[in-house]
């Protein structure tokens, strides 16, 4: 036995879980950490110039590798600053621990620099409560190695996301016997995941062998439980058409014969006419979230009156949350499907073949790129989204981890840019954080080091938090950013504009009218990071080629690329299109019957019912 630094046991145990990384940024609060981390030869601490950038960097990490990311911050600012890119991995169930440093433990309800005290002492930690899994506040130093070992197995288990360790600044100095953190040593870094309840495979394999027009719908959850070749074998055996989710882009390739692609406002036409006839659809790992779903309008993208739904989620509270299931069940989506093909096969062992679904799959996807040819190709500057999208595909290779943002770099992306290997496409879409892209992209640059890591964002995301230029460039991250810049927040400026007619509050320009935007091709270089803004589309191309050749060699790469403010065609409903410009088949978010009793989407949207 002997006594230690609580800082150090910490960092210790940091490198036996294999925690290759620390994301933060310094306090006072912290040093003691940090000067842990500074014997460390196994962890290395990230130092960033913003809090949300290390805490969505770290997410960027965890998405990648499937492991708990870390993060180290400040009191005060620290916390309040690292809060949104936590919330963002709470969302999209990231897990990631959070080791936020705090005032002296005497000095409790003291007031002192930066305490955060207005409804109760030392409470800072209840700033991330609503987005944390559980908060813990170490308030006797002895106990900390019991905690580390929860904090860690909580955040990768179930569903994943983030936990916060608030540490009072005097428990990193602190020393106690290191045989207090024995337990460490012992406790497992795995949890084992739950398989289905037997009953509910046989009842969900029964139904789908049973059924005429079946769908499997996928969200996020499968990449998050790596089952895409489980979701294949089951798709393939029945030749089941699947439909997906934003964050399911990649559960299946794009390219795979039974991928129908997305549903939902920036779904498609063609995948609508088959989620929406489905007699039985099984939800995996997807809540039906509200633009996935035409914030539920009846007949658009599902249709709960005709249709039965099968559910499986990790989380019991996900089950049944949008939509009433005959069949709902807990389980891990690798191990349930596996489940779910063994029951399929002794119902019906020689499977299906559908050879004029695929053959109809096939027709439609042919068709949707044929429309976009045009357009994906055309040489007008500022250059079309889609041109941008098409000459990236060109030149990025099928296994890069791409990182977007918010706007057409994200759904337009998951609408027409084909990813073809599964869990390389990061979306931020819970709770669709503007800059996740920028400085997710650093992460995920560490967690694959020999891939091309590259996000697509907008110049209104890219704009928010630049400073992940400094990060790259002082830690040697060999990433790529591609902005795509209208001079505007073109999403919301497209929505405003449809509905209003006006682009207020939306538009970047100068007092005078004109349109305005830095030169981030030119902070880029002021940052020491190599970077071309193009000046014609034909130039884009031959610029995204040299930010490949920059990644190879080890050197960070931004390409500025000029855009057109295009609307991403919806082809699905969102309901605050409809509280904007009010319709007389909607009322108070629902859908009312026409004159000939069918229900008909309002605005945009079309019924696709008896198609």
């Amino acid at each position: 036995m002997a006594k230690k630094l609580i800082a150090d046991l910490m960092v210790d145990y940091l490198e036996r879980r294999n925690v290759k990384y620390v994301f933060g940024l310094c306090g006072h609060t912290v040093i003691g950490m940090l000067d842990a981390l500074s014997r460390s030869k196994k962890v290395k601490y990230i130092s960033n110039r913003h809090e949300a950038v290390a805490s969505t960097a770290a997410d960027g990490y965890a998405r990648v590798t499937h492991k708990a990311s870390v993060v180290l911050c400040h009191l005060g600012p620290g916390l309040t600053n690292v809060l949104t890119g936590v919330a963002n991995a709470a969302f999209d169930s990231i897990p990631m621990v959070v080791i936020a440093g705090d005032v002296p433990s005497y000095y409790f309800g003291k007031h002192p620099h930066q305490e955060v005290n207005m409804h109760g002492d030392a409470t800072q930690y209840k700033i991330l409560e609503p987005v944390v899994k559980r908060a813990w506040r170490v308030d006797d130093p002895e106990a900390l190695g019991e905690i580390m070992d929860k904090a860690f197995r909580l955040a990768e288990s179930g569903r994943p996301g983030p936990v916060l360790i608030d540490m009072p600044m005097d428990m990193f100095s602190r020393e106690v016997e290191d045989y207090l953190w024995d337990r460490t040593y012992k406790d497992s870094h795995i949890t084992m995941k739950p398989a289905l309840d037997p009953e509910a495979a046989k009842g969900i394999a029964k139904k789908l062998v049973e059924a005429k027009n079946p769908v499997l719908h996928a969200g996020g959850g499968i990449l998050l439980a790596q089952a895409s070749d489980e979701l294949a074998d089951l798709a393939e055996f029945l030749d089941i058409p699947v439909s997906r989710t934003l964050m399911g882009q990649g559960c299946l390739p794009d390219n795979h014969p039974l991928m129908v692609g997305q549903t939902g406002f920036w779904g498609l036409e063609f995948t609508h006419s088959l989620t929406v006839n489905a007699d039985v659809i099984l939800g995996l790992g997807t809540r039906f979230a509200e633009a996935d779903s035409s914030s539920w309008y009846r007949g658009v993208t599902f249709d709960p009156d005709h249709t039965e739904f099968l559910q499986i989620d990790i989380d019991p509270m996900e089950i049944g949350r949008n939509y009433p299931v005959s069949i709902g069940a807990i389980g891990d989506l690798k191990l349930g499907l596996k489940q779910i093909l063994e029951e399929v096969k002794k119902i019906c062992p020689e499977g299906k073949k559908n050879p004029e679904l695929r053959a109809k799959i096939a027709k439609a996807k042919k068709a949707f790129k044929e429309s976009n040819v045009a357009i994906s190709t055309d040489g007008r500057f500022p250059m079309t989204p889609q041109r941008i999208l098409h000459d990236v595909k060109a030149v990025v290779p099928e296994d890069a981890h791409i990182f977007t943002d918010v706007g057409w770099n994200k759904n337009g992306v998951a609408q027409q840019f084909d990813v073809n290997v599964p869990g390389t496409i990061h979306h931020s879409s819970g709770l669709a954080t503007m800059g996740f892209g920028a400085s997710a992209v650093l992460g995920g640059k560490l967690a694959a080091p020999d891939k091309v890591c590259l996000t697509l964002t907008g110049d209104g995301g890219f704009g928010v938090n630049p400073t992940c230029l400094a990060t790259a460039v002082e830690q040697g991250i060999a990433c790529t950013w591609v902005v795509m810049n209208n001079s505007a927040f073109g999403t919301i400026a497209g929505l405003e504009n449809g509905n209003y007619g006006t682009k207020f509050g939306t538009v970047f320009q100068t007092p005078d009218g004109k349109s305005y935007s830095p030169s981030w091709a030119g902070v880029a270089k002021a940052y020491g990071v190599e970077s071309i803004c193009v000046q014609s589309a034909d130039e884009f191309l031959p610029a995204m080629k040299k930010a490949m050749a920059a990644n190879k060699e080890g050197r960070p790469f931004l390409v500025e690329a000029p855009m057109e403010n295009i609307v991403v065609p919806t082809p699905g409903c969102w309901n605050i299109n409809d509280i904007y410009s009010p319709s007389a088949l909607v009322k108070e978010g629902k859908l009312v019957k026409d004159e000939k009793g069918r229900f008909v989407a309002p605005n945009h949207a079309k019924s696709h019912k008896g198609k």
